[in-house]
């Protein structure tokens, strides 16, 4: 089969197609032919060596799949061959096929074309834990959602919206505030105009932010903390700004504020049942119209590199997604 391949530390042009072995599935492991495999920002992160794990080489990039199961090990039993599927996978995605554990594959509905499907699991399962777990939102609360038009910021988006927050969406241009807007955010604002956090304060009438969604760091995470009500909460994504940021602990005690890690990966590490219990309700809220994963672009799997630097140069809103016939 083909995969991409990453031999050493390098830009996403450095990485390598290779013909590969086909992989056979363990115990409890599900082989999926994939149709679709999304892109996320950590990728590039991993293939710099940017990224808080640094797998051996060589590796294949890639964490979401959807396609049609191949193959079952032995001792799954939820699964059969010609299931149309979405999985998480580690480090698999970007091939002709991945294998994923049976506790991060899950059957996909009708409804949902291949790249829709490949485009939901880790963003979605990212801002559902965020939002409904870590954050605590609640309806008629205001949720700060930064980096809004990406694939992880948007799902944040329609989350809140479905949990019936009010929603100031930010972003880096203008020209993406349109497609939050069309996403549910009731208001939109460029953060590269320094006086964003004073807006935040001015459409809440001087309240703040209840929740702010962080996976930019660096001045954004600062600025934040000057935004947020009292007694609000301050999750951390990630660190796509490349600054990962401090606060003086005087600025938590004197608003009761709360900062709120949230590494999705490790979460469901130490917690297995978790994923399939927040997909269930994701795939419902997928049902009801109260989310839809964005696909704004596709690319087959040959051109990688490029829909990898698209994604790099923020040139997307929504998702990229590599398609395989």
């Amino acid at each position: 089969m083909k995969a991409w391949q990453v031999n050493e530390w390098c830009e996403p042009e450095g990485m390598t197609l290779a013909e590969v072995e086909l992989p056979e599935p363990g115990a409890r492991e599900i082989r999926i032919r994939n149709r679709a495999a999304a892109l996320n920002f950590f990728d590039i992160l991993l293939v710099q060596g940017k990224y808080q794990a640094r797998p051996p080489f060589p590796f294949t990039p890639g964490s979401e799949v959807a396609g049609i199961i191949d193959r079952v090990g032995s001792d799954v039993r939820h699964f059969a061959p010609g299931d149309h599927v979405q999985a998480m996978v580690s480090m698999c995605g970007y091939a002709e096929y991945s294998l994923a554990h049976e506790h991060r594959v899950f059957h996909i509905p009708d409804s949902m074309s291949f790249p829709e499907a490949a485009a939901m699991p880790v963003i979605y399962q990212t801002s559902y834990l965020a939002l409904k777990d870590r954050g605590g939102l609640r309806a008629g609360e205001w949720l700060l959602v930064h980096a809004a038009a990406g694939g992880v910021g948007s799902s944040a988006v329609q989350i809140g919206k479905a949990t019936g927050a009010r929603v100031i969406a930010t972003v880096g241009s203008d020209e993406k505030l349109e497609f939050c807007l069309a996403q549910g955010a009731d208001f939109a604002l460029n953060y590269s105009d320094e006086k964003w956090a004073d807006e935040v304060k001015r459409i809440t009438d001087g309240h703040g932010a209840d929740v702010i969604y962080d996976p930019v760091g660096g001045d954004i995470f600062d600025q934040s903390t000057r935004c947020i009500a009292n007694e609000g909460r301050l999750i951390v994504i990630g660190f796509a700004g490349g600054r990962i940021p401090t606060i003086a602990a005087n600025r938590i005690l004197l608003k009761n504020i709360s900062i709120v890690g949230c590494y999705w990966g490790g979460y469901v590490e130490r917690h297995t049942e978790y994923a399939a219990k927040a997909q269930a309700e994701l795939i419902r809220m997928y049902e009801a119209k109260q989310i839809k994963p964005v696909v704004s672009r596709e690319y087959p799997l040959a051109q990688a590199p490029a829909a990898m630097r698209a994604l790099a140069e923020r040139k997307i809103t929504g998702k990229v997604v590599l398609t395989m016939e």
